[in-house]
């Protein structure tokens, strides 16, 4: 297949994308104001909590099946090395131009986590519908496309939300106080909220422990003596209760570091759901198929599913509006973001999805080779923005990077998507 009719298949989608992101940047601006803050929060929510969790749910048990899923392990790994590697690659990058330590967390989410979203869900399908498409027939090709990029948008926010939520997280320098309102815990007891009880709860057991230590420091010894022959039930109570409230505190601490609440997102339910319905024969016989007694399930979700994209989109480009208003991010560092994440990213993945195929942990299928390649070289993630906006950290040197690195995306996944398709075809 000629590599200039690669290149036309690769640049129509994304042609396609940047279109729609700018009629999203037009609602935004203040004369319109479509899509001002107040609608970009409402359409993000339902776009969060509805369209995406249907969209991946619905695909995945259309698609995935128990057979299948067997086939496709090395995904969820390949995910796994990109953020690795990007990070590792941006850790490097912060350290080279001396970026603010505050913004540490931002550069290296930006490196590490990439657009495995909506962007793939625009550009996968619409490569299959091309006549010169190196994929075979178009039905068969989108809809084992769609299925393959809501495994990744899956595994995806599930990276996302784990291991980038938490690089932010603890580069942010955030206190106690704007973790919480980070983390949108507003929990009321008895007129208090979760903070006061916390509060007193350490004070109480640091009073405690102090109290403890003074009377440790200068004992009774006559006291002592008595004691150590004559240990009551109340004692046994006390060091009981000192133990739970050990416990609990080590568990508190531990919940707010790991923040488990972040891990459980309706687009990680969705995913569980999905997978459960695809593998599980007698419940896809029940709601998957032309003739399922429970179809309509399926096809609401499906229905729903198809507003996520152009949804999505939307948003981007409304986002993007902050990023032309703003320039917090110097010129050495915006180079080195793209550079990592159009150029030595990419690079690495050539190398890593071929010793996979070598050794035989990726099969012959060149849309799935496709997909596994190309998630090295799109842009950073979009919710990345929405983390910085959760903890009141970065917000507009997120906008900037969002803007060159989609901007430049489409370039730079134009040539590389065509390089791809050449590659294994």
């Amino acid at each position: 297949m000629a590599f200039l009719d690669l290149f036309v298949v690769s640049l129509i989608p994304v042609l396609k994308t940047l279109l729609i992101t700018m009629v999203g940047l037009l609602l935004a601006i203040p004369r319109i104001d479509i899509l001002g803050d107040a609608a970009r929060h409402h359409l993000n929510n339902v776009v969060f909590y509805v369209f995406t969790p249907a969209l991946i749910g619905g695909s995945l048990a259309d698609t995935v099946t128990a057979t299948s899923i067997a086939s496709l392990w090395f995904m969820p790994v390949n995910i796994l090395l990109t953020f690795i590697i990007g990070s590792g690659l941006g850790w490097a990058l912060v350290k080279i131009t001396r970026t603010p330590e505050d913004l540490h967390g931002l550069v290296i989410g930006s490196c590490a986590a990439g657009n495995l979203g909506n962007l793939l869900l625009i550009i996968v399908p619409a490569v299959c519908e091309e006549d010169n498409s190196p994929f075979g027939d178009k039905l068969t090709c989108s809809a084992n496309g769609q299925g393959l990029v809501s495994l990744s948008m899956a595994i995806g926010a599930i990276y996302i939300w784990t291991y980038v939520y938490n690089i932010i997280w603890k580069y942010g320098n955030l206190s106690g106080k704007d973790i919480a309102k980070a983390s949108t815990i507003s929990i009321d007891c008895s007129g208090r909220t979760l903070d006061m009880l916390r509060e007193n709860y350490t004070e109480a057991l640091l009073q405690s422990r102090q109290s403890s230590f003074n009377d440790c420091e200068a004992p009774d010894d006559e006291y002592s003596e008595v004691q150590e022959h004559d240990i009551t039930v109340d004692d046994v109570l006390d060091k009981k209760e000192t133990l739970l409230m050990k416990i609990k505190a080590h568990l508190d601490a531990l919940s707010d570091k790991i923040n488990l609440k972040m891990w459980l997102t309706p687009t990680t339910i969705a995913t569980i759901v999905g997978l459960l319905i695809g593998v599980i024969s007698p419940i896809r016989k029940l709601m998957i198929g032309d003739h399922a007694p429970l179809r309509v399930f399926d096809g609401s979700a499906s229905l729903l599913g198809q507003a996520t994209v152009p949804a999505m989109t939307l948003i981007v480009g409304a986002n993007l509006l902050k990023g032309m208003k703003k320039s917090g991010v110097g010129v050495w560092l915006m180079i080195g973001i793209l550079a990592v994440r159009y150029v030595a990213l990419p690079i690495v993945g050539i190398g890593v999805v071929k010793a996979a195929q070598h050794v035989g942990f990726v099969g012959s299928d060149s849309l799935y080779v496709f997909i596994l390649l190309i998630q090295y070289s799109v842009p950073p993630a979009m919710a990345i923005g929405t983390i910085t906006q959760l903890f009141e950290v970065g917000e507009s040197e997120c906008s900037v990077i969002m803007l060159w690195t989609y901007g430049m995306a489409a370039i730079a996944l134009t040539l590389w998507s065509t390089f791809f398709m050449w590659l294994v075809s």
